[in-house]
């Protein structure tokens, strides 16, 4: 008898585990397409940009127009089992970084526990590659006395200068260069890259975030750079002032337009190579621009050597009204399985 009820207490605890487990994330089957047999693991976590809205929306998309299998990962309050992206110490799920193919990450100052980040390092050294969007730039943020062998991926970090973002991305945080919610971007395309299969039937690209100043390295290529606008519309005229930037020095608000989406091959300290798609838009309300949905899926096409659609289906799958980017705006009471395809 008591091994008996030992064994039914144990079955009672593994049970409620996956329970809980299972409800921490979302799944998104591809059925048929160019993208069936490959996993894609998006990581939202952001207090600010409602990744938590934007990245299921952009894997509904994957899934059910192009095959994909979609996993999403949300930043969850342990105590609620709600999405709570002032969470930032709890994302779970990074298991299946394990057996992706592709990392969309949207982050901004998290502190995953030691076996949490290690999925993300391993993927990382494994060199997979990545599609970091918005707030990725510092997407990571460890106390002055942290121990973790994983600190130097923050971005204030004296070891790796600049954290995962410089080093890899190929951007930190620097400053909003544009005024934040009063002038928007609009997407130009590199001159250079206008035949860049990223950019295959993409037009007209909008952001209602504004502009950060970035300085990728040399060894990136841009694609996109943002011009400031005078306020929040896309039909707004460009803004024409002149500012200081990073370094103190004076220059036009868009002479030169500050790079919006680039393209690296970083080679990592493992010896592989992850090829990176970076881009200081991203928010969920700028994915209501058709151009920019368009990019974003053409990069997971190119990130994963598939041939890029000449001109990507990117419609809207079900219902999408984004919430208005902000701190502590987020729509409470959510879990993950209200994301669910209906």
């Amino acid at each position: 008898m008591k091994h008996a009820a030992l064994f039914a207490a144990t079955i009672a605890v593994l049970t409620l585990g996956c329970r809980c487990v299972a409800v921490d994330w979302v799944v998104y089957e591809g059925k048929s397409g160019p993208g069936k047999g490959k996993h894609i693991v998006f990581l939202s976590g952001d207090e600010e940009y409602r990744g938590e809205e934007g990245l299921p929306q952009l894997a509904k998309i994957l899934a059910v127009h192009h095959g994909f299998k979609c996993t999403v990962l949300f930043s969850i309050n342990p105590g609620t089992g709600e999405i709570d992206p002032n969470t930032k110490n709890n994302e779970p799920g990074l298991a299946a970084l394990d057996s992706a193919d592709l990392c969309v990450m949207l982050l901004r100052f998290r502190e995953w526990p030691d076996e949490q980040m290690k999925h993300f390092v391993d993927y990382y050294l494994a060199g997979k590659p990545v599609i970091a969007l918005r707030t990725s730039t510092h997407a990571f943020a460890y106390g002055k006395d942290n121990k973790s062998p994983y600190a130097r991926f923050g971005w204030q970090s004296s070891e790796w200068k600049g954290g995962f973002g410089k080093q890899v991305l190929g951007e930190t945080w620097v400053d909003h260069w544009g005024r934040h919610k009063v002038e928007a971007t609009r997407g130009i395309i590199e001159e250079s890259a206008k035949t860049h299969p990223v950019l295959n039937g993409v037009a007209d690209i909008f952001a209602d975030t504004d502009v950060y100043e970035a300085h990728p390295p040399a060894d990136a290529k841009i694609l996109v750079r943002g011009q400031v606008l005078k306020g929040m519309k896309p039909e707004d005229a460009p803004a024409d002032y002149v500012r200081k930037n990073s370094d103190k020095q004076e220059q036009g608000i868009n002479k030169p337009m500050q790079p919006v989406v680039w393209l690296r091959d970083r080679g990592n300290e493992a010896g592989k190579t992850n090829k990176i798609l970076c881009t200081t838009m991203g928010s969920a309300t700028d994915l209501q621009n058709e151009g920019l949905r368009r990019l974003f899926v053409n990069g997971v096409y190119w990130a994963l050597g598939l041939e890029v659609p000449a001109r990507a289906n990117v419609d809207i799958v079900g219902e999408f009204k984004p919430t208005m980017y902000g701190f502590n705006g987020y729509r409470k009471g959510v879990k993950p399985a209200d994301h669910e395809l209906k």
